[in-house]
């Protein structure tokens, strides 16, 4: 395995009286998609916003690039080269598509100032960005929605992606179109750690594979090694990524 890009170490997480996570560990090798699977209320989300400090890891060690994350503010964990899709999107309903990628370049002010060959391969992976530029997210349709708050978080280079269930709610030729994305981000060696319940998605782009259950990782390995176990996939997930693909 690759040197971890991100780790977490005896993590725990509590959000106001609730203990979420109880001690997680995982380790995100760089250049690589490592999927985090699990039933609801497993934590993954709790994991991802832990490590983008929005909720704080009560006891335990979040390390990226062996720099302690465990309490530095969300701005600055951002400004270390990680960027977070919620599951929600978090796009600005009420401004434009281009004032949503504005705002989220960090190096620009305005439309001049971005990245203008990144911004054409944005393009070229969601096409749909720049037929409706000028229009307010808001009334962007759902997976429309999903790529935009994907191209703010990839509008310029990071090194490390926390994306939430991208696919939920989408038509099969989008989540098609993300796989595409996420692909060439891969291929560009962006490391991305996707909590996904869509198991073609899953099967498409994990390299590794962490499984939670009860706010603990309970299995690590290859994602190749999990879609060839149906027994392994019953017992950890209660389902078969074969039949289900």
């Amino acid at each position: 395995m690759s040197t971890p890009l991100l780790e977490l170490r005896g993590v725990h997480t509590h959000i106001g009286a609730y203990h979420i996570l109880h001690g997680v560990d995982l380790a995100v090798p760089e250049g690589e998609v490592t999927m985090l699977l699990g039933r609801n209320g497993a934590g993954k989300t709790t994991t991802l916003r832990t490590v983008m400090g929005l909720w704080r890891a009560s006891q335990g060690q979040v390390r990226f690039r062996g720099q302690a994350l465990e309490r530095a503010a969300t701005p600055d964990i951002a400004a270390a080269g990680i960027a977070y899709v919620p599951e929600n999107m978090g796009i600005f309903t009420d401004l434009t598509v281009k004032e949503n990628l504005v705002l989220a370049a960090r190096s620009a002010r305005h439309e001049g100032e971005l990245d203008a060959a990144r911004l054409r391969w944005i393009f070229g992976l969601f096409p749909a960005l720049q037929k409706f530029w000028l229009y307010p997210a808001g009334k962007l349709s759902g997976g429309q929605k999903q790529m935009l708050a994907v191209a703010r978080a990839i509008c310029e280079p990071r090194a490390l992606l926390l994306i939430d269930e991208p696919s939920k709610g989408l038509a099969p030729a989008i989540v098609q179109n993300l796989v595409t994305a996420f692909r060439e981000l891969k291929a560009q060696k962006t490391t991305i750690l996707l909590v996904e319940q869509n198991v073609m998605m899953a099967k498409a782009l994990g390299d590794r594979v962490a499984v939670m259950d009860d706010g603990r990782v309970v299995h690590t390995g290859p994602m190749a090694a999990l879609a060839d176990d149906a027994a392994l996939q019953q017992r950890l997930l209660g389902l078969s990524l074969g039949a289900a693909a």
